[in-house]
């Protein structure tokens, strides 16, 4: 039976990067302690959500991943631990600046890249000003776990939304989905709390698909915009396995059996009875 054990942080940042990836590290360690293969740090963890408005300047704080330090603090940490840890951070490719994922193995190496998808724009989540929509397009990694039969999939916080993202991952075989993500309250209206729907969208994926998912946010307060937190893990059944609160910081672990969930995604039958010469309007640009 192939089981899995996975982990995801929820902490507040800082604007010292040092200070802000030791603190990731040490939760890494509580959560390889506390048997975790797969350790799922928030998004752009190096620093403070700094897309909440256009400024130049920031352009200077991404990195090629070989450089980045948040990505060669995770590799030699995975590599010291023999873990997985899909790692955010602000990618430097030439002229171009994304917003992407290094998939560090337990080889210490990049397994592979990917670029976030779906950049938002609005009040607070200017990214567009700082990135370019990703150009790999969806990915996954096998070969994960004690067995090395798991299959992850890696969305980043806006592609959490779409439920393409995901079905898209399962259709290339992804076996659990891992979302790190920066969300929080909405400046142009205080009253908007988004945390119910952004926890719902997530887990309607689970249940369409049948796969358990794994959610890492951020929390604190930064410059008034206050992160909220609600890390979770589910099942493929869309039940909480474990979870964080608005203001907690730390780790939530839970051991998933993908064997199980395997054979429940082939008994609901949504992969049967997929009818895909009917959906050409999802893929009409109009």
């Amino acid at each position: 039976m192939s089981k899995l054990t996975v982990a995801a942080l929820q902490l507040a940042f800082g604007e010292d990067t040092g200070a802000n990836i030791r603190a990731v590290a040490e939760l890494v360690r509580e959560a390889h302690g506390r048997g975790a293969q797969v350790v799922l740090p928030p998004e752009l963890f190096e620093g403070p959500y700094f897309c909440r408005t256009q400024d130049e300047a920031l352009f200077a704080g991404a990195r090629p991943a070989a450089e980045h330090p948040s990505v060669l603090a995770m590799q030699e940490l995975a590599a010291e631990l023999q873990i997985w840890i899909p790692t955010s951070f602000f990618e430097l490719d030439g002229p171009h600046h994304y917003n992407s994922l290094a998939m560090v193995g337990p080889d210490g190496k990049i397994a592979g890249i990917y670029r976030k998808s779906h950049i938002p724009d609005g009040p607070g989540y200017e990214e567009k000003f700082y990135f370019r929509p990703g150009n790999t397009g969806f990915k996954v990694w096998s070969g994960v776990g004690p067995d090395k039969g798991a299959t992850l999939g890696v969305g980043v916080c806006w592609d959490q939304w779409y439920p393409e993202t995901a079905r898209a991952m399962v259709l290339m075989g992804a076996e659990v989905l891992f979302y790190p993500t920066a969300i929080g309250s909405e400046p142009h209206d205080p009253d908007l709390d988004t945390s119910r729907l952004w926890r719902r969208a997530m887990i309607g994926h689970a249940v369409s698909n049948v796969v358990p998912i794994v959610a890492a946010n951020r929390t604190g307060t930064e410059c008034g915009q206050r992160f909220y937190g609600h890390s979770f893990i589910c099942d493929e059944r869309g039940d909480i396995l474990a979870e964080c609160g608005a203001e907690d910081s730390g780790v939530i672990v839970a051991e998933l059996d993908l064997t199980a969930a395997k054979k429940h995604r082939a008994a609901f039958g949504f992969f049967r009875d997929r009818r895909p010469e009917l959906y050409g309007r999802l893929v009409e640009d109009r």
